[in-house]
């Protein structure tokens, strides 16, 4: 069970490879040709998906400076001046959101890897302190954050199919709304 999709990618092109199409009949050309146009699309996809979102981040960049080119222009004609007052609207919407995604995915995720760092050595010197409510605090901290990213890890993994009452765990959507609905 991987979370991440880079990792969850490369072991799909290795059981591919090494199991899949081995067991594929040679006489069999289409399923042959077929694994290995699977096997090429999971391994483009696995380059792609690291800088998705700096490409992503790009286009709305060079969109808005085209954008930016074409506002310049003030032409009176209803139709065209109308059009020109919603591609200034999406402009200004579009800086807005640039602006929020500065932060690289992987800048944040270095982060992240941080953060747990320094909470796991955090609570490794807790027992050190002899003080039995500032464990008892911890601990229950610790355990509260545990059930919910157990609840948040459950739920993303639910279409690989491991759970057994699938209805009994929120789509993660439903878990992710509050962050989702603070854009």
């Amino acid at each position: 069970m991987e979370l991440r999709a880079e990792i969850q990618i490369k072991s799909m092109i290795k059981a591919l490879t090494d199991v899949v199409l081995p067991a594929v009949d040679p006489i069999n050309q289409l399923a042959v040709e077929q694994t290995r146009l699977v096997i090429g699309m999971l391994s483009l996809m696995s380059k792609q998906l690291p800088i998705q979102f700096q490409f992503d981040r790009d286009e709305l960049q060079r969109l808005l400076g085209f954008a930016g080119t074409l506002l310049v222009d003030k032409a009176e004609e209803p139709g065209y001046a109308g059009a020109l007052r919603q591609l200034a609207e999406a402009h200004r919407a579009g800086a807005q959101v640039l602006e929020r995604c500065l932060v690289d995915p992987a800048t944040l995720l270095q982060v992240v890897h941080e953060l747990r760092a320094a909470t796991s050595d955090l609570v490794a010197a807790v027992p050190a302190t002899n003080d039995p409510a500032l464990i008892e605090r911890v601990e229950s901290t610790v355990m509260e954050l545990s059930r919910e990213q157990l609840l948040r890890d459950r739920s993303l993994l639910l279409p690989q199919g491991w759970e057994l009452d699938p209805d009994a765990i929120p789509a993660i959507e439903t878990l992710l709304a509050p962050l989702l609905g603070a854009r």
